[in-house]
C-alpha cells in the first residue's frame, strides 16, 4: 500500500484533519478501491511519524462519515460507496420481504391481511424510533 501522504507542520488544520484528507484523495482517485485493507492505525502512526492518537481519531472520524468500514479482529477498509451501500441496503430489504411474503403465503394470508400486518408492525416499530 502506496503511504505517501505529506503533512504539514504549517498548515492550520490538526494533523488527523490532514491525514484525514489524504486518505480521502486516495480512495477519491482510485489508489485504495473498495475493500482495500488501510494500514493498521500503529503502522499508519509509524510510518508517518505521528501520535497513534491522531491516527486513531482519523479513522473514527473517517469510519462516521462513511468512508472506511471497520471490521473488529480484522482491521479498516475503504468502505462502499453511498451508491453501492444503498443497493445492498435494497436488496437486503428486497430479500426479507421476500421471506415475508412466503411466510404469510404459507399461513394463507391474502394481499389485505398481510398489508395490514406489515402496517401494525410499521406502526409499532415508528413509536419506538
Amino acid at each position: 500500500m502506496n503511504i505517501d501522504f505529506i503533512l504539514s507542520k504549517t498548515d492550520s488544520r490538526p494533523m488527523y484533519q490532514q491525514v484525514m484528507a489524504r486518505i480521502k484523495e486516495h480512495i477519491a482517485i482510485g489508489d485504495w478501491p473498495e475493500g482495500t485493507k488501510l494500514p493498521s492505525i500503529r503502522e499508519l502512526a509509524a510510518a508517518l511519524k505521528v501520535s497513534v492518537i491522531t491516527i486513531k481519531r482519523a479513522y473514527q472520524d473517517l469510519e462516521q462519515e462513511g468512508s472506511i468500514v471497520t471490521r473488529q479482529g480484522k482491521g479498516c477498509f475503504v468502505a462502499a460507496s453511498p451508491e453501492d451501500q444503498y443497493k445492498q441496503i435494497t436488496q437486503g430489504l428486497d430479500h426479507h420481504l421476500e421471506q415475508a411474503i412466503k411466510i404469510a403465503a404459507r399461513l394463507g394470508l391474502n394481499d389485505h391481511e398481510f398489508a395490514v400486518k406489515v402496517q401494525e408492525i410499521r406502526d409499532t416499530v415508528t413509536e419506538r424510533i
